[in-house]
């Protein structure tokens, strides 16, 4: 799974690196948690936007907004099949930017120790997500949630689970506007190399998303 992650960039980094017109604000975090606003990138068929989004998918036909804490998750085995995601997989994709996430490995003591985990040979990188956008009245929210797949056999030594991350190449492709069918899109993902993964465990700290400053993604090994 993926229940927090970082984004440690400047907007004009962003911009060059996903190719966006329109300037847009969000500040560094070191520990973005579910509910929370992320910065995502979606494609109108022309060009990429970037915008912010609410961390927790709320289905635009849910009658309760809350519903959005228990969907920051998307299984990819499925997401073309159950109805919160088969839509949005067919015509709402997009990247949720990141530069790491972290993850808690279970000790032998029973403890959990929190990991941050980025990529070996690249700063920014980009979750696969599902956007959607829900109004009652006046109350309007987009919302988004993570892809998750089995871990890899670098991530399986910390979770069973982890978030599907787009290799630089494929990025594009996951927002192509022009291809709409939710399973040829599932098995695109599948079909993807895995980025090779680098992890050292960090302070207990960022158990609280209170905390977000630099020392959650300080290592605690000298």
């Amino acid at each position: 799974m993926c229940g927090r992650f970082t984004f440690v960039a400047n907007p004009e980094e962003v911009m060059e690196e996903y190719q966006l017109d329109e300037p847009f604000e969000f500040p560094v975090r070191y520990n973005i948690a579910p509910t929370q606003q992320v910065l995502a990138i979606v494609n109108d068929g022309d060009h990429n936007r970037a915008g912010l989004m609410n961390w927790g998918l709320v289905p635009s036909w849910s009658k309760d907004r809350s519903i959005g804490s228990k969907m920051i998750n998307a299984r990819l085995e499925t997401a073309d099949q159950k109805p919160s995601y088969k839509r949005l997989m067919s015509r709402r994709r997009c990247l949720i930017v990141a530069d790491s996430f972290y993850e808690w490995k279970k000790g032998e003591d029973g403890k959990k120790q929190p990991y941050r985990i980025s990529l070996k040979d690249r700063h920014l990188f980009a979750f696969a997500g599902l956007w959607d956008r829900w109004s009652q009245g006046d109350d309007e929210l987009v919302t988004c949630t993570i892809l998750t797949k089995d871990a890899n056999d670098f991530m399986s030594n910390l979770h069973h689970r982890m978030p599907v991350i787009l290799p630089k190449s494929e990025e594009q492709n996951w927002l192509d506007f022009d291809v709409k069918d939710p399973t040829e899109m599932k098995e695109f993902l599948f079909e993807m190399p895995h980025e090779e993964l680098t992890a050292y465990e960090v302070d207990q700290r960022v158990n609280n998303p209170k905390n977000d400053d630099e020392s959650c993604v300080q290592s605690i090994v000298e």
